[in-house]
């Protein structure tokens, strides 16, 4: 399948910019929705391009991740308020996850410290966020927003993550994670279960993963961009229990964690 851009699509209104724009999400009415880290954080196109609304303004403090639920509600992940939103397609906010502001332990395993994105099942409504740069984790949480399981510690071996950075849940009810730093997105059943693993090529990181439908993946992974800021290396030996009980050593010298995007 081949695509092409379509120049000047999304006319801002005057004056506006996008600074960075971190995330897209389309509704079931093909609005396009665009987070980003300027002064208006949410702004939705239709699918011609045609400016609609926005909304957010003062609401956020850092744009990373955004997510349309079944119900078409949205779900922003602001990874330096250290929290997962719900909101009504309005603005309304409808259920916050964590605790703004205050992050958790940094790689102590609890929600969150800098959380990265959010995928809700479509068999289940279960939540799973991917926890971030400044945690090496994943937790789900019912569609109520209690919190079920969490999983993943820093390190290079199954089941450990160096910037899960996106999330994705596919028909079948697998959870895909970006593991930015480590080159590659690990697999998992609904529970944490490893299941498997692909990498593309070595010099890409993914920043981000889609699933369709049914139970086949789509992936979009982006080069290293240059300039990024490099995170300080991991340096000796941490355990790592793979979710079949069983303690691995997970050697974490030369690995490197990069903040940006």
């Amino acid at each position: 399948m081949g695509y092409t851009p379509v120049d000047g699509w999304g006319a801002l209104p005057e004056g506006w910019s996008f600074v960075e724009a971190t995330a897209v999400a389309v509704d079931a009415d093909d609005n396009v929705w665009v987070f980003n880290r300027g002064a208006h954080p949410v702004i939705v196109f239709d699918r011609h391009g045609v400016f609609k609304r926005s909304w957010g303004e003062g609401l956020i403090r850092r744009a990373h991740g955004i997510t349309i639920g079944p119900d078409g509600t949205i779900w922003l992940t602001d990874d330096l308020h250290h929290t997962v939103r719900q909101f009504t397609p309005d603005g309304k906010l409808l259920l916050t996850l964590g605790d703004p502001d205050k992050p958790s332990t940094a790689h102590g395993g609890k929600p969150f410290n800098r959380p990265t994105h959010v995928a809700i099942s479509p068999r289940t409504g279960d939540v799973y966020v991917s926890d971030g740069y400044g945690n090496s984790r994943v937790h789900k949480y019912d569609p109520k927003g209690r919190l079920i399981t969490s999983w993943g510690e820093p390190g290079t071996d199954p089941g450990c993550f160096n910037i899960p950075h996106n999330i994705a849940t596919d028909a079948g009810g697998r959870v895909y994670v970006a593991d930015r730093e480590n080159s590659r997105v690990q697999i998992f059943d609904a529970d944490g279960t490893y299941l498997g693993q692909f990498k593309p090529a070595p010099s890409v990181r993914p920043r981000r993963v889609r699933a369709a439908r049914r139970p086949v993946l789509r992936r979009r992974a982006a080069d290293a961009s240059a300039g990024e800021p490099r995170r300080p290396q991991h340096r000796g030996a941490r355990e790592c229990a793979d979710d079949q009980g069983r303690a691995r050593r997970a050697r974490r010298g030369g690995v490197r964690r990069r903040e940006a995007g």
